[in-house]
């Protein structure tokens, strides 16, 4: 009778995490240096623009948007959960409302920087604070962005019949990124709405 050898720091049953969590684990903590360095700029630079307009002038916090992605969160986790039950109908309803709420964050953005540009006359290169700005709020909206494609995408396989129970993990990977991101938004918010003003 030989024994099963067991590797370093490796209890009897463990499993290691799947190469699909490690690799979004992985991808979280690279982007979350860089939005670190994009932080760390805008408030480094806060009131140190020569010229207006200041964030006191133009800026109003967007806290319906900020709400609706916040509640993405908690509609994500709920179609994690349908997912595992094997309840595919009812993930996919939790999915589409997790896509419409971060839609509806997204639109908000837009406007915000629509109402910025045309009415505020703020652009990326009007000052100091409109670099920050449009660079910090800009690569968040672009990781909504790529989280709104990669939901859509499965919305879409589960149109055509191809998402399954087995399919739990790949979507709970998914959740992170789409956490991540809204986690970021509390830190961004926090950074640019409150402690900016």
């Amino acid at each position: 009778m030989s024994a099963t050898p067991i590797r370093l720091g490796e209890s009897p049953g463990s499993q290691f995490p799947t190469r699909g969590r490690v690799g979004m684990l992985s991808l979280i903590a690279a982007e979350s240096g860089v939005f670190t360095i994009f932080v760390v700029a805008y408030i480094f630079y806060i009131g140190k623009s020569p010229a207006g307009p200041t964030p006191q002038e133009v800026l109003k916090a967007p806290i319906f948007y900020s709400i609706c992605l916040l509640l993405s969160s908690a509609t994500m986790h709920a179609a994690g959960r349908a997912i595992r039950e094997g309840k595919i109908p009812v993930f996919s309803r939790w999915l589409s409302i997790t896509i419409a709420l971060g839609t509806i964050f997204l639109f908000g953005t837009a406007k915000e920087w629509f109402r910025l540009i045309y009415r505020e006359g703020l652009t990326i290169s009007t000052n100091l604070f409109g670099t920050t700005y449009f660079s910090l709020v800009g690569l968040h909206a672009f990781h909504v962005i790529v989280g709104l494609f990669c939901l859509t995408l499965v919305l879409l396989f589960v149109a055509f019949g191809q998402v399954e129970q087995k399919h739990e993990y790949q979507i709970e990977n998914l959740s992170l990124y789409w956490h991540f991101v809204d986690a970021v938004w509390v830190v961004v918010f926090t950074v640019v709405y409150v402690l900016g003003r």
